[in-house]
């Protein structure tokens, strides 16, 4: 099982930020009181079970850290929503999804996608 990291300071977004200039980093944002972002949060953490270290796994918990969040969506251009994942490489959003669009499916293809050179 590969561990999700808990972002809760501005310094850890930035060395997550960071982190993707090495290897492909995903920022989940979860609610904490939403039965959506439950579920969600359940696959991301079945894709963490399943994937090896060739990506930084990331945890906003939005209620206790709602700046923080905010500053995601600002940094990343992406509109914030709950729940939300998104996948920076290089500092930036290749690819972002949201509520039900969240399964292992689509982290894995996303991860695939970005670790796949394209010919």
């Amino acid at each position: 099982m590969h561990a999700v990291r808990h972002l809760t300071t501005d310094d850890a977004l930035e060395q997550a930020w960071s982190a993707s200039h090495q290897r492909p980093v995903f920022l989940f944002k979860h609610s904490l009181i939403c039965g959506t972002s439950m579920v969600a949060f359940e696959q991301y953490q079945q894709f963490a079970q399943a994937v090896d270290d060739a990506a930084e796994l990331t945890l906003v918990e939005i209620q206790p850290h709602r700046p923080l969040s905010n500053a995601i969506a600002e940094r990343s251009g992406v509109r914030h929503q709950s729940p939300q994942a998104l996948l920076l490489v290089d500092g930036k959003v290749v690819w972002s999804k949201s509520h039900y669009s969240i399964t292992v499916d689509s982290l894995r293809q996303a991860l695939e996608a970005v670790a796949t050179p394209v010919p």
